[in-house]
């Protein structure tokens, strides 16, 4: 059934779209989806994006990811850049640039990951390794062999995103319900009955925006899940090195994605990149990780770290192919996936939601993202079923 119009709430807890996660992605669904349809969030916690989105390194760049993911930050970037004016009150962008560095064993990658690069972001640019440690000056240069650097990459202000996809929603007539974990799903009819601890709800369609808890949500429904799998990332803070103003240091990773780091409220934010397999979970930082993080920074820079002043998990969730999964699920009417984002979800949040949007009220993309080269296809569930 197409949304084609919105229908008011004509008796409590009944709605045409019910959103299971108020993270980014059913935030910002909310935002998109409240235009034109009637719509409740379900949050389980007391406070929406306590997981993976209050977790985030806050970073845009439309160089990380599969090619997918790299064209949905190009068409997210256009909002970023200028959101509403009654979106928020402040930039959400601001400038940090990104260099990407390489050992001399790793030449041949970052000449594989520049050449890839370009062709979706010309103004990525190879540097010597000499403007890369003046960028940087805690660099080894008996350590970089090699550098390229993403000028136009930004610091994303995560907070007043998720925020402003909140607010905006709610203006639009929006429901956000916190301490809200669903315990049972069925199909009634030709709606969805939804049960938390407290309360049921009734909707035509129900969007899986779950995030590490998206195949349970499936399971609840009598979907069968697509096998997507939550993979912590660790992230901690370090001191800045004594006597040098890092405010303006571009963020720095490495061609091997084995580490990376960056300005952080007048310190550092360095992660081992890791991406071990989880339970969905509270994730919380393994010594271990912290410890590898901790190594692979010293090897790459002057810095010798002597205390980690705060440590942090959160999980990112992937399906097989690293895309995100955005799309009516064929085995039940009504059931609509937005999961799997990896990595990505905040940076790539307003074209994700601008993608459920026009697959749920009119079954296709929107035109830029076709003409970015993104197709139904890439983001449908089905995908991945026919990969099981």
């Amino acid at each position: 059934m197409r949304l084609a119009a919105k229908t008011f709430l004509c008796m409590a807890h009944t709605t045409d779209v019910l959103i299971i996660g108020g993270g980014i992605a059913g935030a910002a669904a909310a935002y998109e989806i409240a235009a034109f349809a009637s719509v409740i969030v379900l949050e389980r916690e007391p406070q929406c994006g306590y997981h993976a989105t209050g977790r985030s390194a806050a970073s845009f760049t439309e160089n990380y990811g599969n090619g997918v993911v790299r064209r949905l930050a190009i068409a997210s970037r256009a909002f970023l850049e200028s959101p509403p004016a009654d979106f928020c009150d402040h930039t959400l962008l601001s400038p940090r640039g990104l260099i990407t560095i390489a050992r001399a064993d790793q030449l041949e990658l970052l000449d594989q990951e520049l050449l890839r690069a370009k062709a979706l972001v010309p103004a990525i640019e190879k540097i010597t390794v000499a403007a890369a440690i003046a960028r940087v000056p805690i660099l080894r240069p008996d350590y970089v062999a090699g550098a390229f650097i993403e000028p136009d990459s930004k610091e994303l202000d995560v907070n007043g995103l998720h925020q402003g996809f909140l607010r905006a929603a709610k203006a639009r007539g929006a429901h956000i319900m916190m301490n809200a974990g669903v315990e049972a799903i069925e199909r009634r009819g030709e709606r969805w009955s939804v049960a938390t601890r407290t309360d049921t709800f009734a909707a035509l369609t129900i969007v899986n925006a779950a995030g590490a808890w998206a195949d349970d949500v499936a399971n609840l429904a009598g979907i069968a899940p697509l096998g997507l799998v939550p993979k912590r990332r660790t992230a901690f803070n370090v001191p800045a090195p004594a006597g040098m103003d890092i405010r303006g240091w571009p963020m720095i990773d490495d061609a091997g994605e084995e580490f990376y780091f960056k300005p952080d409220a007048g310190q550092l934010l360095v992660s081992p990149a890791d991406a071990t397999p989880s339970e969905p979970m509270d994730a919380y930082p393994e010594d271990v990780d912290v410890a590898t993080g901790v190594e692979r920074l010293e090897r790459a820079t002057t810095l010798n770290v002597t205390r980690v002043s705060r440590s942090w998990a959160g999980l990112r969730t992937f399906a097989r192919d690293a895309s995100p999964v955005v799309g009516l699920d064929s085995s039940a009417d009504g059931f609509f996936w937005l999961a799997g984002q990896g990595g990505y979800g905040i940076k790539t949040s307003p074209a994700l939601s601008r993608a459920c949007a026009g697959l749920l009220r009119e079954r296709r993309l929107p035109d830029d993202l076709c003409r970015l080269g993104i197709n139904a296809a890439d983001l449908s569930p089905e995908r991945l079923r026919n990969i099981l």
